[in-house]
């Protein structure tokens, strides 16, 4: 498991940009055959991937990072499958999540284990974990019966879909707040004007960018930006002074995941366009 730890905003300043990159950028997830995790130490959240082919995958606790017996001893955790039908057995019981399908598991669940349906064609399975204070079920989340939201207009290339997996009026978390947002073709910005989240951290896993393209990932304080070039599979961490909005060159998707003081979809700072730099 490979441990993050970030920067303050006045060292961000001074950053250039592979530093940027290396701090706040995670391009290694989704290899086959293989578990990868990351820890980061704002809000002590743990985001990676499971991507199972022959074999069996099992999520067990890194012992000098979480000094936990089994990885959900005092975590939660939520999965949205971006690849092919796969597995998640919990404590012996399977779910069976097909394409941006999701799950939720509930601290204290000691066993997890992934296997994809057809290994030449397998899930991938994105995670994403935070501490949790009490325990609620763990509940499969079909894509189908997620609370979906459409915001944005052509006008502003920002026609969107968002797709709400975990959240108090759904899927119910201590902490843990996550779902997907789908660009819409003709559009390209995701959140603008931006926003900060003081009160909890976000991170952003984009997905659906086609080779040939990319996003821009803006982030930063607002009248400091800087920006991070995108590619497929790839996450950024987004401390809660940070702004993010992002726009790419063609339409793509990300699933957000937030973790901190309150659950509130709504709890956002927004960033007045005349005050950014």
């Amino acid at each position: 498991m490979n441990v993050k730890y970030l920067p303050d905003p006045e060292s961000v300043e001074m950053l250039n940009t592979e530093e940027l990159r290396d701090y706040f950028l995670l391009d290694d997830l989704f290899e086959k055959g293989k578990i990868l995790l990351h820890y980061v130490e704002i809000d002590r959240a743990i985001l990676g991937s499971v991507v199972p082919v022959d074999t069996d995958l099992q999520l067990t606790a890194n012992k000098d990072t979480m000094a936990a017996d089994y990885f959900c001893q005092r975590r939660e955790l939520g999965i949205i499958n971006i690849g092919a039908s796969g597995t998640v057995e919990v404590d012996g019981k399977n779910f069976s999540l097909h394409n941006l399908d999701g799950l939720y598991i509930g601290r204290g669940s000691k066993s997890v284990v992934f296997r994809s349906d057809k290994p030449e064609n397998p899930a991938q399975f994105y995670l994403l974990s935070y501490p949790s204070h009490a325990s609620y079920p763990t509940k499969f989340i079909a894509r189908n019966d997620t609370d979906k939201t459409t915001l944005g207009e052509n006008e502003s290339a920002n026609k969107r879909i968002i797709e709400k997996y975990i959240h108090p009026e759904g899927v119910k978390s201590a902490q843990l707040v996550m779902g997907v947002t789908h660009i819409q073709p003709g559009s390209v910005w995701n959140t603008l004007p931006p926003h900060t989240h003081r009160r909890r951290t976000e991170i952003y896993f984009y997905f659906n960018i086609q080779n040939n393209q990319v996003v821009f990932h803006f982030c930063g304080e607002p009248n400091r930006t800087k920006h991070l070039v995108i590619r497929n599979k790839q996450a950024v961490i987004s401390p809660s002074w940070s702004i993010h909005a992002g726009v790419g060159s063609h339409y793509y998707s990300f699933v957000w995941g937030m973790g901190g003081e309150n659950q509130d979809f709504a709890d956002m700072d927004w960033v007045a366009m005349e005050e950014l730099r």
